[in-house]
Formats: C-alpha cells, sequence, structure tokens
C-alpha cells in the first residue's frame, strides 16, 4: 500500500460534541444518522447550491426560520474539530512515506474552514466535491481522484465512515476501509494493522 485516501467528515474531523449545544447537535441530526441525506444537502456539497439557498431549504426541513438555519449553519462549521486519532494516525503515516490524499463530499464554506486546521497539512493533494461536481458514492469522483493523482488503486486505501462510499470505492478496485465514526481509536489501529500485512 502507498497510497491513503481520508474522507474528512467523521474521520478526519467531527464536531466537539463536549462544547457543541445539544441544541445544534439536534438541529444537524440527520448529518450522522446514516440515512441517506436530503437532497439539498447532497446539492450545497456538490457546489449546485449556496449558503443562503440552502439555508432556506434547511429551514423548510427542519420547520424553523430561515435566520435560525443561517445561524446554526454557520455556528456548525466553528465546533468542528480534529479527530485526536485520527489525525495521530495521519501523522504517524506522513513520517513513513505514505502519499496522503483526501476525498470530501464537503461544502466550500466547510472546507474553508479546514484547511486552516494543523492535520490539513500532511495530505499531498485533494478531491472535493464542491470544486469538482461530483458527490460520492458516484463513480466518476473516484476515477478523478485516481487520474487526477496517478493513483494504482489496487495500491490505494480509501477510508470513509459511510459503507456506500467504500463500497463505490472498492468497485474500482481500491482497497476499501470502513470507519467507525463512533470508535475512531479502534478503526485507526485498525488500519495500523492492516497496512503492516
Amino acid at each position: 500500500m502507498k497510497n491513503i485516501v481520508f474522507d474528512l467528515a467523521g474521520v478526519v474531523f467531527a464536531r466537539n460534541e463536549a462544547r457543541c449545544p445539544q441544541e445544534l447537535m439536534d438541529y444537524f441530526y440527520f448529518i450522522n444518522s446514516g440515512e441517506q441525506l436530503p437532497d439539498f444537502w447532497c446539492d450545497y456539497d456538490r457546489g449546485t447550491r449556496s449558503f443562503d439557498n440552502v439555508a432556506q431549504c434547511l429551514a423548510q426541513f427542519r420547520g424553523s426560520d430561515v435566520q435560525t438555519a443561517r445561524h446554526m449553519m454557520a455556528t456548525a462549521i466553528t465546533y468542528q474539530d480534529q479527530v485526536s486519532p485520527t489525525a495521530e494516525l495521519i501523522a504517524e503515516l506522513k513520517g513513513e512515506s505514505y502519499r496522503l490524499f483526501v476525498l470530501s463530499n464537503m461544502s466550500k464554506e466547510y472546507i474553508d474552514f479546514l484547511r486552516k486546521m494543523p492535520v490539513y497539512k500532511y495530505f499531498d493533494g485533494e478531491v472535493i466535491s464542491c470544486e469538482v461536481g461530483l458527490n460520492k458514492p458516484e463513480r466518476e469522483i473516484y476515477s478523478l481522484l485516481l487520474d487526477r493523482f496517478r493513483l494504482d488503486p489496487m495500491q490505494t486505501m480509501f477510508i470513509d465512515d459511510r459503507k456506500e462510499n467504500v463500497v463505490a470505492a472498492a468497485e474500482l478496485g481500491i482497497v476499501p476501509f470502513h470507519f467507525d465514526r463512533k470508535n475512531p481509536e479502534q478503526s485507526c489501529n485498525q488500519i495500523r494493522e492492516l497496512l503492516k500485512k
């Protein structure tokens, strides 16, 4: 294995639940429910809906006013922190000369914030949904990653917390790893063990 590709939300970054208000977590219950995300949120990640438009859709979806939706969206970004076990793993892998990449469904506002985090310096390249107009698990976004960075899928591991995304990667010959967002330390240790084989 030479290349390790990380999803961001739920793998490298997550809301800090210790300091995140319960009200905000409840408002965005659908993000981590494991269910299909609403179409408007997928469009937000794809870059085809603006922050303001999504706020209007979100307000209707949650039965709140638009001002509340805008506030919740803007505030939620600021509660994103690095997932400590994953950040440690990434630093280790970089020290062992793996090439590290990002493949993530992410809106412009979120990726602009996350790129400022210390762990982001370790990545050699990225494919972000809002910048390419594609979302996982669409086949084209994985092909774009492989082509852009000339990656051999058989030498590339993809780590994601959504099962459908790793299944799609495996269909292109990429080595899949389904990350448990509820137990990141265990998942990181499993990745270490797999890379030793």
